[in-house]
């Protein structure tokens, strides 16, 4: 698994991958996860055997974006990591998760442990990246494209359109689930992995 707090740019965090990881490889990414796949693609696309995106987008910010994730980056750094979780959280779960205190423990956990060091690498990193979409036709590996139904930062509509600019990319809408659908479906995406792990 690829350390997504370890450098600050795209093109950082797909170099150490691409160091650690086999000469050929499946890879896939959720969320930002998925930025750095984009970038690994264009470093070298020989490498990756197969791909699959998991509620991401080929897409670089909007200026609102922009200044959602600058104004989350300098309260975490005033306040602490804890301090950005309740404008992150609703829009990571489905509406009907937002209050599981399971979820929501895990993902307290995750922040913490990225802390807020990590979490602003990890944005200047976001900000930082470029439009991917103009890519998308050239990706020639097997690959599918897996989104929550309940996704509100990477929409079904936005994964359907990505999978149809891909050309043979097999689409699954993860059904009770939003932008953390390994977290909120794991069985349901965890059934679309192995489906993809398996196309020829």
């Amino acid at each position: 698994m690829a350390d997504s707090a370890a450098a600050d740019s795209m093109a950082g965090l797909a170099e150490r991958l691409l160091a650690d990881a086999p000469k050929r490889f499946a890879l896939a990414g959720i969320s930002m996860g998925g930025y750095v796949a984009f970038e690994v693609l264009r470093q070298a696309p020989e490498r990756v055997e197969r791909l699959a995106l998991v509620d991401t987008t080929p897409k670089a910010d909007r200026p609102e974006q922009t200044e959602r994730r600058r104004m989350l980056v300098a309260l975490a750094r005033a306040e602490g990591i804890r301090a950005v979780l309740p404008y992150l959280i609703p829009g990571f779960l489905a509406p009907h998760h937002r209050d599981d205190p399971a979820l929501v423990e895990i993902i307290t956990g995750m922040a913490e442990e990225v802390g807020v060091d990590g979490f602003t690498r990890q944005q200047h990193a976001i900000l930082g990246r470029i439009d991917s979409t103009p890519d998308l036709a050239r990706i020639g590996c097997p690959a599918a494209v897996i989104v929550g139904e309940h996704d509100q930062l990477t929409p079904p509509a936005g994964a359907a359109e990505m999978a149809a600019a891909m050309g043979g990319a097999t689409l699954t809408v993860i059904p009770d689930a939003g932008h953390l659908s390994p977290l909120e479906n794991g069985a349901a995406v965890a059934a679309a992995m192995r489906a993809w792990l398996a196309q020829p």
